[in-house]
């Protein structure tokens, strides 16, 4: 018997032509979690609805199905679109990226889903763009049951001083012994607390941060490469300097 879901919050986070007009759409919903939808005569005259079934935009979707491909009954919005340009637009694509990559099918995030609704905000906004990725990283590994422990040594049980230099071990958390092998990364207590606080931060934090949060998430993708972070390397590369400050 088909299973149906009534006008429910949901992104897309990607989507492709199937057939002469129908869409498949990637979808991350607040109570169902991500899955396959398949929209039949989106992209005919009939229908019109490939317009409205953009990423990054919030939407109310309806569907019918129990397979893993369900059937879009139904589409309409619940807000206008985020306004993002440059590079702020690519470091959305790596969010989508990352849930496409990491979230397993069917399983519910509602706090993950109000972190990456709240991710877009701030990236369409002034937020510093690269603080707004390594929160998300850190929200969406503590999802996954990744949790990182910044406040204090893992072996020990110590508390981690600004002041001190650390090894982090990608499996456990901080230490001050460096390890035997290269599965750690040397970083300042002065940046495992600010990202603990979620306080602002200065280069050197964002530069340690991004170092530490793209090494543990090059884990988890078991260091397959991301299609977003290569666009932004090259959106990167032409840019001048003064335009990348």
């Amino acid at each position: 018997m088909s299973r149906r879901i009534d006008y429910h919050p949901c992104f897309i986070l990607h989507h492709r032509a199937w057939s002469e007009t129908s869409l498949i759409l990637d979808v991350f919903s607040l109570l169902h979690g991500r899955l396959s939808v398949m929209a039949r005569g989106a992209r005919s005259g009939r229908r019109g609805q490939a317009a409205l079934l953009q990423p990054l935009r919030r939407l109310n979707l309806a569907w019918s199905g129990r397979s893993e491909m369900v059937t879009l009954t139904g589409a309409e919005s619940a807000g206008d679109p985020w306004r993002l340009e440059g590079g702020r637009l690519l470091s959305a694509f790596y969010l989508n990226e990352l849930l496409l990559r990491l979230l397993h099918r069917h399983e519910p995030h509602p706090e993950l889903f109000q972190a990456y609704a709240d991710s877009l905000d701030s990236l369409a906004g002034s937020d510093d763009e690269e603080r707004v990725l390594r929160l998300f990283e850190k929200h969406l590994l503590r999802t996954l049951g990744y949790g990182l422990v910044l406040d204090h040594e893992t072996r020990s049980g110590r508390p981690v001083h600004a002041d001190q230099e650390y090894y982090y071990h990608f499996d456990h958390g901080p230490d001050t012994g460096k390890p035997a092998g290269g599965n750690a990364i040397q970083i300042s207590g002065r940046t495992l607390l600010a990202l603990y606080s979620e306080a602002p931060w200065d280069r050197d934090i964002a530069r340690e941060s991004k170092r530490l949060l793209c090494g543990i998430i090059d884990r988890h993708l078991e260091n397959r490469p991301l299609q977003s972070r290569e666009l932004y390397k090259a959106y990167m590369k032409n840019r001048t300097p003064q335009e990348q400050e």
